[in-house]
């Protein structure tokens, strides 16, 4: 897990990923208050950058605005898109917060940002106030981060969405430290198509992640977040 991420291969029922996981850390509930969340597609989100449409879903970390954030995220391949994309993309948040000028880098630990809740069932967290990248007592880093949020004001926003910059968490500042995330990431990332039967397991704490579109409905991952043991 030096480079922030592996694969585990060979893992084909639930039960094997749970065992398999249980090495990284206990799993916990995810937004809906389950173990498993099962990222398909479905209808009524055509138009919406979420896990459960086919687009784009631009650069963040999960649950940024839960206190800690899942340590660990995995997504478990049970069926392959096989339109050749809906890949599964990282980069490493600590070396984008080390591209930045000095008083960028300031800004990203000291500037607090409102972390908005984010659940389907009413079982999440209010949100958090904390800076983007803020420092536990045993001096690790925790970095969080939503492209959505700080461009649009929100975490699934429609495709097209046009906020003006006195409505988001950061103003003008903000959208323009997303714009600058979204490049490096681009520049950065590795893009896995996670093999059937395989689990990528990532430190969403350190790893920024964006998934690319796809049209292959019948693509299936099972997602689990992972705390500290």
């Amino acid at each position: 897990m030096e480079q922030g991420y592996t694969l585990l291969n060979d893992v084909t029922t639930d039960e094997q990923a749970a065992a398999a996981l249980s090495d990284f850390g206990s799993l916990i509930p995810q937004y809906d208050g389950e173990l498993r969340y099962q990222v398909t597609s479905a209808p009524g989100f055509e138009d919406r950058r979420y896990s459960k449409s086919t687009n784009t879903i631009l650069v963040h970390t999960e649950a940024p605005g839960w206190n800690p954030p899942p340590r660990y995220l995995a997504l478990h391949c049970r069926v392959q898109a096989q339109c050749g994309s809906g890949h599964t993309e990282l980069a490493d948040g600590y070396a984008f917060v080390a591209s930045l000028g000095e008083s960028e880098r300031r800004a990203m630990h000291d500037e607090c940002i409102d972390w908005v809740g984010h659940n389907t069932s009413g079982t999440g967290t209010a949100g958090v106030r904390r800076p983007a990248v803020e420092r536990t007592t045993e001096g690790r880093d925790i970095v969080r981060f939503s492209y959505n949020l700080l461009t649009a004001g929100h975490y699934d926003p429609p495709v097209d969405a046009d906020v003006p910059a006195d409505e988001l968490p950061l103003g003008r500042h903000g959208r323009d430290l997303a714009v600058r995330a979204e490049e490096f990431f681009r520049a950065h990332k590795v893009s896995v198509l996670i093999p059937e039967n395989s689990i990528l397991v990532w430190d969403n704490q350190r790893m920024l992640h964006a998934r690319s579109s796809y049209t292959d409905a019948r693509r299936h991952l099972t997602r689990y977040w992972l705390g500290e043991h």
